[in-house]
């Protein structure tokens, strides 16, 4: 009798074990984690526009040394403008987005290859925003050595000044002369955010937005942006700088309707 129920208790666990393990798997699978995009015919879609603005003074840019390869990086300092605005406080590099659409309009580029260059120790260009699951395309003009690090940034929320987990995705030596190489931007679940730097040069920055739709646009010189063909519906709009962080707004767009709303984000002291 204790030998059958060891046994039973040992099959019992195995059965627990291997029901937690498929679970596990299932909740991180990207494709059940993130849900399918639709594409749909958007009739008599609606819009939603605005400016994204800065408040308070401009930061000034970090200034970081070049220690290596002044031939093609430069003997200056390189003054890093972490953020930038228009005359009138219109943040550029801003990424506003509609969260968690699943269905809608399809994309205007549907290649699903990006590239990326380093041109004179410089990530060209600063900010990219990319279709999730798309390949990457890293170039290297340069005729030296450059290690681009890609990784995925984790924790940021609405309202919240983050010190977000940085998780890698790629990490690649490019040596001049060796060619393209070849990447793909995957995020887990609900994550859309990414950093990129070159681990031999201290100075060389970049971020990507890994899209799950095409509801997402890039600001213009003066912090303006605009997202049409939106279905009719309640949405959450959201406003995205690298350093700044993460704003949140809920909406309401109407069949055919145009609506505004503008971001405001305070300066860091």
């Amino acid at each position: 009798m204790g030998l059958f129920v060891t046994y039973f208790l040992k099959v019992k666990m195995r059965v627990v074990f291997s029901l937690l393990l498929a679970g596990l798997l299932l909740y991180f699978s990207p494709v059940m984690g993130a849900g399918k995009y639709k594409v749909i015919d958007v009739k008599n879609g609606g819009s939603v526009s605005g400016t994204v603005l800065l408040k308070g003074k401009l930061p000034n840019p970090e200034r970081i040394a070049v220690a290596k390869n002044p031939d093609t990086c430069g003997t200056e300092d390189r003054l890093i403008k972490w953020v930038e605005a228009g005359d009138k406080g219109g943040l550029q590099n801003m990424v506003v987005y509609l969260y968690k659409v699943k269905k809608g309009k399809g994309w205007k580029d549907d290649t699903g290859t990006y590239e990326i260059d380093q041109k004179d120790c410089d990530f060209t260009p600063w900010l990219k925003i990319v279709p999730k699951g798309s390949k990457l395309v890293v170039k290297n003009s340069d005729p030296v050595l450059h290690n681009i690090h890609i990784r995925e940034l984790k924790g940021v929320k609405p309202g919240k000044r983050y010190r977000p987990v940085k998780k890698t995705m790629f990490n690649e030596g490019q040596p001049p002369g060796s060619g393209d190489i070849n990447a793909e931007i995957k995020t887990r679940m609900k994550d859309n955010f990414v950093r990129i730097n070159c681990e031999a040069h201290n100075f060389m920055f970049a971020w990507m937005f890994a899209a799950d739709h095409p509801y997402v646009v890039q600001t213009s010189a003066d912090g303006s942006f605009s997202i049409d063909d939106i279905p009719p519906g309640k949405y959450k709009l959201r406003a995205w700088h690298p350093t700044l962080g993460l704003q949140q707004q809920k909406i309401k767009v109407a069949s055919g309707g145009s609506i505004t709303h503008d971001f405001i984000f305070k300066s860091k002291k």
